[in-house]
């Protein structure tokens, strides 16, 4: 799993024609702790399918205003360089499994 730190790191990931799954956390979050081990794991597993990337909030306030990230942990399938899912909250490892499926 990728951590970026800045725009351009995203906009060069943004670039490949590989779907993208964004995991925006911040350190002092529960939940987010709590989904960290899930989305590892499937960047391990979907590996070849999709790249999945988190992004720390407090480090990155840029990153989240540009995807208006309210609440975390916030969660962004994107496809083609558009936004295809929004989740918010903690997710289970089947529902992001299902939607990285979906669109890998």
């Amino acid at each position: 799993m990728i951590e970026l730190k800045s725009k351009s790191e995203l906009n060069e990931l943004l670039n490949s024609n590989t779907p993208v799954l964004l995991d925006f956390y911040a350190d002092w979050c529960g939940p987010c702790q709590t989904l960290l081990p899930i989305v590892e794991s499937l960047a391990e597993e979907h590996k070849d399918d999709v790249i999945i990337a988190k992004i720390n909030v407090d480090q990155n306030q840029d990153l989240a205003s540009d995807f208006q990230v309210r609440n975390i942990p916030a969660l962004f399938l994107i496809k083609d360089q558009d936004v295809q899912e929004k989740l918010v909250g903690l997710q289970s490892k089947n529902q992001l499994k299902g939607l990285i499926d979906k669109y890998a």
